[in-house]
């Protein structure tokens, strides 16, 4: 990634008096690892002030250096600056140095002559511990004090739910994580708005590119994901560009991953494993300079148990895993919600906001949304569309529900089981319809014209019956 993304988030720190070993270091570990948030220091004393800074989390250190040895500096680090990691790169191939070296703290020992790969993988160990060490510190921080520090990106999100705002909290303490996020929830419930809101926060200055998975064949999604040169294939009459290249130093949102092919699953795995990938027809490997996020409305759990979804890729993805919550467990924002789309729709529409029927809220409150936000915005623009007085008419609202719930007694599904089955005496009609009208006019606040539609009679048949149980 270049500086409009630097990875890690944090800066890491070489430190050696040779300066053809820094360079090479430092391109081996960007060309390898896409390692770019990096510091050089030839000057062993200065290490104490660049800590200072703050922004150092892991050090790689020669120990034969003049004025400030390896050993004193690594000393220096673990007693004024225990959060931060260091890994020694030594020219000695000695056991009793790599002894010393771990007892004073050292993360981990190398010596100059390993093997490339090896001291690199090393490096991305210690990167990613790191990583989890602040994640930790920052939702420990952030759940005790419960307060968002970058509430602006949220903006787009109408809530004022406790369990949202929970969720809110751990998308900042996340968000640049370069590690996947997963984001699950029903349709409608909003994924794309949690992940906007993680590339706002992502400090990320490229675009963030939202790619719907789902029905892609494996060579459509190469070709999506991936791009292509010219030739690659017939009618590959020029290069195209991928989504990967397209969200460079921004975020890709992958959505619907939970009907990503197998064949396809093994190329996303390849990607997040790696690093890099192939344009078709490319021989010549590019690096990922995305941040990945994930999102999906299936139960990714149960299609890793039953075959269908890799394991491997589940757990790679699911390193950061947020679940939004349906509209039917946050009825406290149905007024929230209502106003704002009101608001939305009447500017859309050219006309001017009516007011809102006070039984209107606590009507949508019963009612399950199975389309979640997004059927409750379809309901406010239609009833909108139609609005010719002062006070917004329930009328949409009510053919809605009623058509919806309509559908849903169509579709053959188990039946409920007896909620009387448990009694050892059952309780008579009478007793039973008062306990059902008693608990419908709970649910609707007292509200009588909403408890008849949660009965399913009619308004005079429930006021009927209210009467009949006072004498």
């Amino acid at each position: 990634m270049n500086s409009s993304c630097p990875y890690p988030p944090f800066a890491v720190l070489l430190v050696d008096d040779e300066p053809a070993w820094l360079r090479s270091l430092a391109l081996s570990l960007e060309a390898n690892a896409g390692i770019t948030n990096l510091l050089l220091c030839q000057d062993s004393r200065e290490v104490p002030a660049l800590l200072e800074r703050g922004d150092v989390g892991l050090v790689l250190l020669d120990l034969t250096m003049p004025h400030c040895s390896g050993e004193e500096v690594l000393q220096r680090i673990a007693e004024q600056h225990p959060e931060v990691t260091t890994i020694v790169v030594s020219g000695l191939n000695q056991v009793e140095s790599a002894v010393r070296c771990m007892r004073l703290g050292a993360f981990d020992y190398f010596v100059k002559t390993d093997d490339l790969d090896r001291m690199i993988g090393g490096v991305q160990r210690a990167i990613r511990m790191v990583e989890l060490e602040r994640e930790n510190r920052e939702m420990s921080s952030r759940f005790l004090t419960g307060a968002l520090q970058h509430p602006e990106a949220f903006g787009d999100i109408i809530t004022a739910d406790r369990g949202m705002l929970s969720l809110f909290a751990y998308l900042e303490a996340v968000a640049r994580s370069p590690q996947p996020v997963l984001i699950t929830g029903e349709s409608g419930v909003g994924k794309e708005l949690a992940a906007r809101a993680l590339h706002r926060l992502s400090g990320c200055k490229g675009n963030m590119v939202a790619v719907n998975v789902a029905g892609l064949d494996d060579a459509v999604f190469a070709d999506t994901l991936f791009g292509h040169q010219r030739g690659a294939y017939t009618g590959a009459e020029s290069a195209r560009k991928g989504m990967v290249e397209e969200a460079a130093n921004g975020t890709l949102l992958l959505d619907e991953i939970g009907d990503l092919s197998g064949a396809s699953q093994v190329k996303l795995l390849r990607l997040l494993q790696e690093g890099e990938y192939y344009p078709l027809g490319s021989d010549q490997p590019r690096r990922l300079k995305a941040r990945i996020v994930v999102a999906t409305h299936a139960d990714l759990a149960a299609r890793e148990a039953n075959g269908t979804f890799r394991r491997d890729l589940f757990y790679r993805l699911r390193t950061h895993q947020v679940h939004l919550p349906p509209l039917k467990e946050r009825s406290g924002d149905i007024p929230l919600l209502l106003d704002h789309f009101l608001v939305e729709a009447a500017r859309a529409l050219g006309k001017k906001k009516p007011a809102i029927p006070k039984e209107l809220p606590q009507l949508l409150s019963t009612y399950s949304f199975p389309g979640n936000i997004r059927e409750l915005k379809a309901m406010v623009y239609d009833a909108l569309s139609l609005h010719r007085d002062r006070i917004l008419s329930m009328e949409r609202f009510i053919i809605a529900i009623e058509r919806q719930q309509g559908t849903s007694r169509g579709v053959a599904t188990v039946p409920p089981p007896n909620p009387f089955s448990p009694f050892a005496t059952l309780p008579t009609f009478g007793q039973a319809a008062a306990l059902l009208v008693a608990e419908a006019l709970k649910r609707s606040n007292g509200n009588q014209t909403i408890a008849a539609r949660l009965l399913g009679i009619s308004q005079p048949a429930l006021s009927k019956r209210l009467k009949q149980r006072q004498h």
